[in-house]
């Protein structure tokens, strides 16, 4: 056996991972727990656990908005992106009467498939405890021309927990060129409160079927968004309050159903999605949380 046949066998039989054949797989992992607690001059959200497995952590937590603010941490892949066989698996639980935030300090990137086309996976699961806030405000994610995978976000709401967020999709890269002509991503929408279906929603994104460039469809549009908030008062005002601040466009709408609001972006703009997105989140956290906006630092570097 020469040197490259033995290098070639130990990458196979490589149980850890580090394979390079169609059932390579390297998975991360990330558990986070958050649970309000009674200090000097009122409660303060803590990061109680923060365990992980593989490239993604998060350092510290901050607290721009001071006593009885959220907890703002930072989600941290340093990779920066997901290949052919990457599995990331993040899940968070904010205790009873805890408020945190979570965000990313950049975009991802959702990388072009090898030539095996193996498929990458990321899988968000979110509990919410009853009295409990959760923001999800993750940048961008930028999808490459053959990019395969699969990205699914569940969120179980307890109670009265509240929850808003965010997922921004900008396809291809134009800027370079290469438009997202062939590849194909499933996204994957599962929000419960008490166990009782609210919102579900399935995905898929192949340039090949005639959803993708269909007036019916996703109509050759390059940047998606979703905006969801639930929790509020009166999710009908909430709606009328978006359509007023946000500028008037063909190109996104909003509405609401059982209680939870739903803000739809269709474009090719990422910087568009983002301020609609960002505007929205401003309008929306006072009428949820009775509190102002608080742009995390990360957003601003």
């Amino acid at each position: 056996m020469t040197m490259i046949e033995t290098l070639e066998s130990r990458r196979v039989d490589n149980p850890s991972g580090h394979r390079f054949d169609d059932q390579r797989r390297w998975a991360a992992s990330l558990t986070l727990g958050f649970q309000a607690r009674p200090e000097k001059g009122g409660s303060v959200t803590r990061l109680t656990r923060a365990r992980h497995q593989g490239p993604l952590r998060v350092q510290r937590p901050f607290y721009p908005e001071g006593q009885g603010g959220a907890c703002h941490v930072y989600l941290l892949h340093p990779p920066g992106g997901l290949v052919s066989g990457d599995a990331l698996s993040i899940s968070a639980r904010v205790g009873e009467g805890g408020h945190a935030l979570l965000t990313t300090p950049a975009a991802a990137k959702l990388y072009r498939a090898d030539s095996h086309e193996v498929a990458w996976e990321q899988h968000s699961h979110l509990r919410v405890a009853d009295g409990a806030i959760l923001e999800w405000l993750p940048q961008e994610t930028l999808c490459f021309d053959g990019s395969r995978g699969e990205q699914s976000t569940t969120i179980e709401l307890a109670g009265s927990a509240h929850c808003l967020g965010w997922e921004i999709m900008a396809l291809g890269r134009p800027a370079s060129d290469l438009p997202f002509v062939s590849g194909h991503v499933e996204q994957r929408f599962r929000l419960t409160r008490d166990g009782r279906p609210l919102w579900l929603e399935r995905q898929p994104l192949d340039p090949r079927h005639p959803r993708f460039q269909g007036r019916w469809g996703q109509g050759g549009a390059t940047v998606q968004a979703t905006l969801w908030a639930v929790g509020l008062d009166d999710a009908q005002a909430s709606v009328e309050a978006v359509r007023e601040a946000l500028p008037a466009t063909s190109q996104w709408a909003v509405t609401q159903r059982h209680g939870v609001l739903l803000l739809r972006y269709l474009g090719d703009s990422r910087n568009q999605a983002w301020e609609l997105c960002q505007r929205a989140w401003e309008v929306l956290r006072p009428l949820m949380l009775g509190r102002e906006a608080c742009v995390p630092r990360i957003w601003l570097t």
